[in-house]
This record gives structure tokens, C-alpha cells and sequence, in this order.
């Protein structure tokens, strides 16, 4: 427990300090807050699960890996959001509606079709931190042409310039460097409390990977989505969640496979289950965002209730529960009526949108 906490707070502050030093940098250099919060602070916030998921890929521990990537997924959205949108409905930008959540889906579905096999080679991996690449330099071409009202807001968040006590170039490089060691540092620790974790439980590290540590390595983008929430900076809520998934996947997953001294191995469970199920919730947000662009208080409670459902089931099929059964009968009605709900709701609004278009 105690080198858990102390790889955790190594973990945020190493990702708190390489975002902070890598954005007033990249804010020296004359690059606009709006490329930075697309690019540095998204990614940013997606450190520890780079850290823990490469270092896991390289000490042989690959359930926690992939668990770690796949947990954070589900965990952004339907824990951070539902939080989020419990404190201040959502605003949804059209090009996150249009764009950037069709590419998660995409990411998500290429992520599921390259597990099929049931392993991530070194080749696919080369694939898919190619395809983060290019989708950086697409956004940040893209970001020129943005609103002033959403340049704006980007500039108040991550202020048009680098002012205060790290002001200067080199305390921004120290910065950085200090935030890398803290993420190599907290992801060692992490991840050896990680399995030790999984070994005193008597649960997989696939389990330990999906819940603890995929909830640990994600309390950047929860503290960042939060307050930009309070703030009332609710495209960088929405966006940043949606953002990191994308990095989750093409970048995090990308590196670590071809890192890994042999194939990332797909575990059978998280094949069947946990795959679609980070699917699922990547195609909920369609139906949800496209509903008045808006994420309501209500459908900030039904994410939460959402991830408690998926949290409930790991710990009863992890542990071999009597109750599983039961559970499981219950569930496969109740998620299908979830969705044909919002379904239901999206198609009625986009018929009331068409209907006013045409008056």
C-alpha cells in the first residue's frame, strides 16, 4: 500500500510538472494555447498511463499494460464525465461530435481488431504510434482555422503568455526533466505494488489493471476535466477526456508493443468482455453528445451508474461470486434498454432539428 501511494504521487506530480514545464515552453516558443491544450495537455495528462503501461510491457507484466489502457478508457468517461456533468452540464463542440469522437470509435475498433489474434505485435504497435503522429499534425494544421471564442477560451486557461516564477526557458526544461524522472520513479513503484496487489487479493493483475491502476494513472485528466467544469472551460472538460483516450490507445498501447521484448498477449477475459465493453462506452458517447450537444446532469449520473455496474462485475467474476450469475441475467437486459433509450433520444432531436431547419 505504502510504495502504491507514494508511485501514485510520484505518478501525478511528475505529470503535473512535465505539463506545466512543456506548455510554458511550447508558450515561449510563440505556439498558441489552443495547440497546447489540444497537443501538450491532453497527451500530458495521459503520462502515468504511458509510464505504468510501458514499464509493465517491458518487465513481462502485460495484462497490467493493456488493463491499464483499457480501464482508463472507460474509466474517462464514464467516471470523469459523470462527475463533470454533475457539477455543470457539458457543452459539446460540433467538431468533437463530428471529429474527434468518430476517430476514439475508430481507435477503439482498431485497438479491438488488432487484439483479435489474441496479441499486439511490434509491427502493429509501429502502426499505431504512426497514426498518432499523423493525427497530431492534423489537429494542430486543423487548429488554425478554430473560432475565436474557442481560441479564447484555450487562451485563458493556459494563458497567452508564460508569466511567473517559471517564466524562464531553462526552469521549464527543469521542469520537464524532473516530471520524467518522477513518472519513470512512481511507474516502478507502481506497477511492483500493482502485482503484489494482485497476488495478496487473490485476483488477476488483468482485474488490478483495469480498476486501481487504471483509476490511479487518471487523476491527471480527472483533475483537469474537473476544474476546467468549475471554471466553466467545458469544451476543454469534454475534450481532454476524449483527447487522452485517443492517446490511451494509438500512442500509450502504440509504444508500449513496440517496446515489449515479445507480443503484447491479449488475455481471453479482456478479449471478450473488457474490449467491448471500452467499445460500448466510445459508441454511448455518440448518441449522448449529439443530444442538444449537451451532457445533462442525468446522463452525468447514468455514466456514474454505468461505471459502478462494470466495477461490480469485475470484482464478482474476479472472485468468483455466487451472485455473478444473477448479475450478469440482469445486466444484459438492462444495458441494451440503456441504449435503445439513447438511441431513442438522439433520433427525436435530430427530427426536431430537422423540422426547424426546414421551417
Amino acid at each position: 500500500m505504502l510504495w502504491f501511494v507514494l508511485g501514485l504521487v510520484a505518478l501525478v506530480a511528475g505529470a503535473e510538472l512535465l505539463v506545466r514545464g512543456a506548455s510554458k515552453l511550447a508558450l515561449s516558443f510563440g505556439i498558441s494555447p489552443l495547440v497546447v491544450g489540444l497537443t501538450v495537455v491532453a497527451f500530458g495528462t495521459s503520462a502515468p498511463e504511458m509510464a505504468v503501461s510501458v514499464q509493465s510491457a517491458w518487465a513481462g507484466q502485460v495484462d497490467i499494460a493493456l488493463g491499464n489502457v483499457v480501464g482508463s478508457n472507460i474509466f474517462n468517461v464514464l467516471f470523469i464525465l459523470g462527475v463533470s456533468a454533475l457539477i455543470v452540464p457539458l457543452v459539446v463542440h460540433q467538431q468533437i461530435i463530428r471529429q474527434e469522437v468518430p476517430i476514439m470509435i475508430g481507435a477503439s475498433l482498431l485497438l479491438w481488431a488488432l487484439a483479435a489474434d489474441g496479441g499486439i505485435s511490434r509491427w502493429e504497435g509501429f502502426l499505431m504510434a504512426g497514426l498518432i503522429v499523423a493525427y497530431t499534425v492534423f489537429i494542430i494544421r486543423q487548429s488554425r482555422r478554430e473560432t475565436a471564442a474557442i481560441k479564447a477560451e484555450y487562451d485563458e486557461a493556459f494563458e497567452a503568455a508564460p508569466s511567473g516564477w517559471d517564466a524562464h526557458w531553462g526552469v521549464q526544461i527543469l521542469l520537464i526533466l524532473v516530471g520524467l524522472g518522477l513518472l519513470v520513479l512512481g511507474a516502478d513503484w507502481l506497477v511492483e505494488a500493482a502485482v503484489a496487489f494482485a497476488k495478496q487479493l487473490g485476483v488477476s493483475e488483468l482485474v488490478i489493471g483495469l480498476t486501481i491502476v487504471a483509476a490511479g494513472t487518471s487523476l491527471p485528466e480527472v483533475a483537469t476535466s474537473i476544474m476546467a467544469a468549475i471554471r466553466g472551460e467545458r469544451d476543454i472538460a469534454v475534450g481532454n477526456v476524449v483527447g487522452s483516450n485517443i492517446f490511451n490507445i494509438l500512442a500509450v498501447l502504440g509504444i508500449s508493443a513496440s517496446v515489449a521484448p515479445g507480443d503484447l498477449t491479449v488475455a481471453p477475459a479482456m478479449l471478450a468482455f473488457d474490449l467491448p465493453v471500452m467499445v460500448g462506452v466510445a459508441l454511448i458517447c455518440l448518441p449522448v453528445f449529439f443530444n442538444h450537444s449537451l451532457i445533462t446532469r442525468g446522463e452525468g449520473l447514468l455514466f456514474l451508474a454505468l461505471y459502478v455496474a462494470y466495477t461490480v462485475y469485475l470484482i464478482l467474476h474476479s472472485t468468483g461470486h455466487a451472485a455473478l450469475s444473477v448479475y450478469s441475467t440482469t445486466m444484459s437486459f438492462v444495458l441494451p434498454l440503456v441504449a435503445v433509450i439513447l438511441l431513442v433520444l438522439a433520433w427525436q432531436h435530430w427530427r426536431q432539428n430537422r423540422e426547424d431547419n426546414d421551417a
